[in-house]
């Protein structure tokens, strides 16, 4: 980074926070259709001012994904995405100052948003609008899609993404960033795993009985558990049929990044509040597993009375949600199939499902020119090798949709203000100023050198 750019980044050191305050007052809470209209107009605004055009991309039953483009020096093209779209605040007992009311506090910014993921906006829109102000153009070409349903799954990103293609290709996409590790490098993360998201529902009795009854009437409660029993064994290892025989295994390159991966497991336990992970792993060994393992987990489960006190009920009906997080080639509407098969074969056929979410996961190979470039570029920010992480537990449901209409080669980079106690999706959310200021320059010196 030159010395032109760097006097910018210091005049103007408050750009990113005054630009990531500004979107974080903005309710935008895609589950309760709070502030979405306002903040893609918002979005749409600040991007103008920031030199861009912009257009609305529609699908029905959808809020607007607004579509930017710049033109820059080299013909090089860069595809970014983001969502304007943030999870629900409550319980706002538990927020210590207003989620929507910007807070500084001990060098943190506090509010809904601010990590996940109007902080990366505001790094990337600051370093863009720097690199303009310096040279008056952009050095390479930016077009930029920003949605407003990230947070509860992207539903309609493919209906927007297969008619828009053409405007979506670009010769690499940078998705939702990634930050720097524990011991400062740059980390680059290549891949999500799918997600399949379910709900099993039984009703066995026309309402709630006196539990004096249990003797002689059906339990839905208990036949939901024991169903649930029949689908993991105590050690992990998931009973649907054939759940495992598309599981494609990790490659040698895949392997030796994650051996390459700093130890950051004593941060990991305090910010869990566990004393060991699963079965005791540590090492490699517990990396590989949370890369590289599907997973069946029950994310909620309810029945009968759960309030306050004592109440002596059979239940009538019993609920569960189940997510099943996919690897590398694990067909989500085959696990569905097999899910249904498993619940038949073992005499569950009164349990319904209704599905939630489906995707595949992606994942860019470590071998991709794009990928190789990247590293380059971070590896030349602070001189220390990048970390690779070649696939994460979580999924991004839009990248299924980029790959099959798009095709354009994406990961992650360290570009956004987010570390591992964030407090992301939680009460407090927050990012450390420090690292936004990083993001900042971070995204500076990446856009700069991919117009060399």
């Amino acid at each position: 980074m030159d010395s032109a750019l760097q006097s910018h980044i210091r005049a103007n050191a408050g750009e990113a926070q005054a630009l990531l305050e500004r979107l974080c007052r903005q309710p935008s809470i895609a589950a309760q259709g709070v502030g979405i209209d306002a903040m893609a107009s918002l979005t749409e605004d600040m991007l103008r001012e920031a030199g861009f055009t912009t257009r609305r991309l529609l699908a029905d039953g959808a809020p607007p994904a607004i579509f930017a483009e710049q033109k820059g020096r080299s013909p090089y093209t860069l595809l970014l995405y983001n969502h304007y779209d943030v999870q629900p605040a409550e319980p706002l007992e538990l927020w210590h100052s207003a989620a929507f009311e910007p807070t500084v506090r001990d060098g943190k910014l506090f509010a809904r948003g601010s990590s996940d993921n109007k902080g990366e906006i505001a790094a990337r829109l600051a370093a863009l609008r720097a690199l303009r102000a310096t040279y008056g153009e952009l050095p390479i070409t930016i077009r930029w899609i920003i949605e407003g349903e990230e947070e509860i799954g992207s539903p309609h990103f493919a209906a927007i993404a297969e008619p828009y293609a053409e405007l979506l290709k670009a010769d690499g996409c940078l998705w939702e960033g990634s930050s720097f590790t524990v011991d400062g490098r740059p980390e680059l993360i290549l891949g999500t795993k799918g997600l399949l998201y379910v709900q099993l529902d039984i009703s066995c009795l026309g309402g709630d009985a006196h539990s004096g009854n249990a003797p002689m009437l059906p339990s839905a409660a208990w036949r939901l558990v024991q169903a649930l029993a029949t689908l993991r064994t105590p050690n992990g290892t998931i009973q649907l049929p054939g759940f495992y025989n598309a599981v494609r295994a990790p490659t040698e390159a895949q392997l030796a990044a994650l051996a390459d991966q700093p130890n950051d497991e004593a941060e990991l336990r305090a910010a869990f509040g566990v004393e060991q992970f699963a079965d005791g792993l540590t090492g490699l060994a517990l990396r590989q597993r949370q890369a590289f393992s599907p997973t069946c987990n029950i994310a909620g489960l309810v029945s009968g009375y759960t309030g306050e006190g004592s109440k002596t009920v059979l239940p009538a009906k019993a609920m569960a949600k189940i997510d099943f997080r996919l690897v590398p080639d694990q067909d989500p509407d085959a696990i569905l199939a097999a899910l249904r098969q498993h619940l038949d074969a073992h005499g569950y056929t009164d349990i319904s499902i209704t599905t939630f979410g489906a995707c595949g996961a992606v994942v860019t190979p470590i071998d991709e020119p794009f990928v190789q470039r990247m590293a380059a570029i971070a590896q030349g920010y602070n001189g220390k090798p990048p970390a690779i992480t070649p696939i994460i537990g979580g999924t991004l449901p839009l990248l299924d949709a980029l790959r099959r209409y798009v095709g354009v080669p994406g990961l992650c980079a360290p570009g956004n203000p987010t570390y591992w106690a964030n407090g992301m999706h939680a009460p407090n959310e927050h990012i450390r100023l420090a690292d936004l200021d990083e993001a900042v320059r971070f995204n500076c010196h990446m856009f700069q050198t991919l117009g060399v």
